[in-house]
């Protein structure tokens, strides 16, 4: 930036949000596989699509349209969601309307959905425009892959071909059907810190493969493929609240095979005994989560006879959000492509340290902020952006006497003061470093060139730390 003025005008809007963060985020939940329809039965997705929208900074947005006399109908946020490469017609999609919830977050769903035998694609992604009710428009979002299927595979699962395996550390979800109808599909949520069956909502479990010899306190977790008769832990992605070590069985005609070993599939039935149980499995009863005990088949030692709510069907999901701030300007351009970082990658050292920034939906408006610090920025495609790590003589004054590591976090800032906040940081580690609480140089004359020469001298030494913040 040429403007001196507009550059401090920046950095002094930066350090605020720094401090306040005002940040607007999109949440898009959905599964990992759509069921195609064929001839004119519609297979809507399961679970259906969701989108949450959350942060401070819906309601900073909201105030300043309210300052503009545009009041409450005017902020109310409308969206579609449709199938990219559909056209640009509206019919083809699905309208939201978003309600607020007890924590305050905007929630929607498309429960209409589904792609049909017409469309030959093997990969589809989902889209997702957001608009103001007076017209302005938010922007335009996008899911992760769908793979689409034509139905569930009832062949035994080939760790060969993992596409439609369930590993370890995956992100689930898990629906009850009665009898086979749609209408009485119930999905497993978390409410008020109990596991509840919801009709509306439905939640994304980390299924982790655990080992069978420990206790639940020390439950320790492996990596690898689900394979029915693994002891298994859900912890639910939002609360991280966990049912207790479960025991997952496949399940056939209603009955809980003890003998099946096999790697899992994308919409199968299963079932979950608690571990350590006499044939105890959770169920659902109307809203609530039960435990049901099953019948032991006297002719059939490897069967157990269930009910209808202790079959469940076993989905991969996927979610992808985006974050971004209007605090520093009134932006009428979309906030859209919201760009996504997914790796970084430091080369060199010193005076010529390079920051490779890896990642979706880039282009050449962006520029890295390290803190509230801009750095030289090049785009290179749409997946990377470089740039030159600054020294850190550009953090200014306070950092001078500074001997231990200083963490950044990392931002994406749009030429018009949009910011992208991430959840990466950078690290500036000193090589001869003090222990925290230490007086170091306390007594050196502030005006000691020499002195600030060796500081330099040796942050341009320095080693980097790049990582993800849990």
């Amino acid at each position: 930036r040429s403007n001196p003025y507009q550059t401090n005008l920046l950095r002094d809007g930066v350090r605020r949000y720094l401090q306040l963060p005002a940040d607007q985020t999109v949440l898009i939940l959905h599964a990992k596989v759509a069921q195609k329809s064929y001839g004119n039965e519609k297979r809507f997705f399961c679970p259906p699509p969701c989108v949450y929208l959350s942060g401070p900074g819906w309601k900073l947005k909201q105030e300043q349209m309210k300052a503009r006399d545009q009041g409450e109908a005017g902020f109310r946020v409308c969206g579609y969601m449709g199938l990219d490469s559909m056209g640009s017609s509206l019919t083809e999609t699905q309208k939201l309307s978003f309600e607020e919830q007890p924590d305050a977050k905007g929630f929607s769903c498309a429960k209409a959905l589904y792609i049909s035998d017409a469309d030959k694609r093997k990969h589809f992604r989902l889209v997702l425009k957001l608009f103001f009710s007076n017209g302005q428009e938010i922007g335009t979002f996008h899911s992760k892959l769908i793979k689409v299927i034509s139905k569930p595979s009832q062949k035994k699962q080939s760790l060969k071909n993992t596409d439609l395996c369930i590993s370890s550390g995956s992100k689930v979800s898990l629906f009850n059907r009665l009898r086979s109808q749609t209408v009485s599909t119930r999905y497993l949520s978390v409410e008020g810190g109990a596991f509840i069956a919801s009709a509306r909502q439905w939640a994304a479990f980390t299924l982790h493969l655990a080992d069978e010899h420990c206790t639940r306190s020390e439950f320790p977790l492996r990596e690898g493929y689900i394979r029915y008769g693994s002891v298994v832990q859900l912890i639910c992605t939002a609360t991280g609240i966990t049912l207790p070590p479960l025991i997952i069985r496949k399940v056939t005609k209603q009955y809980a095979m003890l003998d099946v070993d096999e790697p899992i599939s994308q919409l199968h039935k299963c079932a979950f005994q608690f571990q350590g149980s006499d044939r105890m499995y959770l169920c659902l009863s109307t809203e609530k989560v039960i435990q049901f005990q099953a019948s032991p088949c006297p002719k059939e030692a490897n069967r157990e006879l269930l009910n209808d709510g202790s079959c469940w069907t076993i989905i991969g999901t996927e979610m992808v959000e985006y974050t971004f701030s209007e605090s520093l300007a009134c932006i009428h351009e979309p906030v859209s492509p919201v760009p996504l970082i997914t790796a970084l990658q430091l080369t060199g050292g010193g005076d010529v340290a390079m920051l490779e920034v890896q990642g979706e939906y880039f282009h050449t408006h962006l520029k890295v902020w390290f803190g509230d610090v801009e750095a030289e920025t090049m785009y290179r495609s749409p997946k990377s952006l470089m740039c030159v790590v600054p020294d850190v003589s550009a953090f200014g004054s306070d950092w001078r006497w500074l001997r231990y590591p200083i963490t950044l976090p990392l931002l994406l800032i749009r030429d018009d003061g949009l910011i992208y906040s991430s959840s990466f940081t950078f690290t500036y580690t000193p090589e001869q470093s003090f222990m925290p609480g230490q007086q170091v140089l306390s007594d050196a004359p502030q005006d000691s060139d020499k002195l600030l020469d060796s500081i330099h001298q040796e942050f341009t030494r320095t080693n980097f730390h790049l990582f993800m913040q849990s």
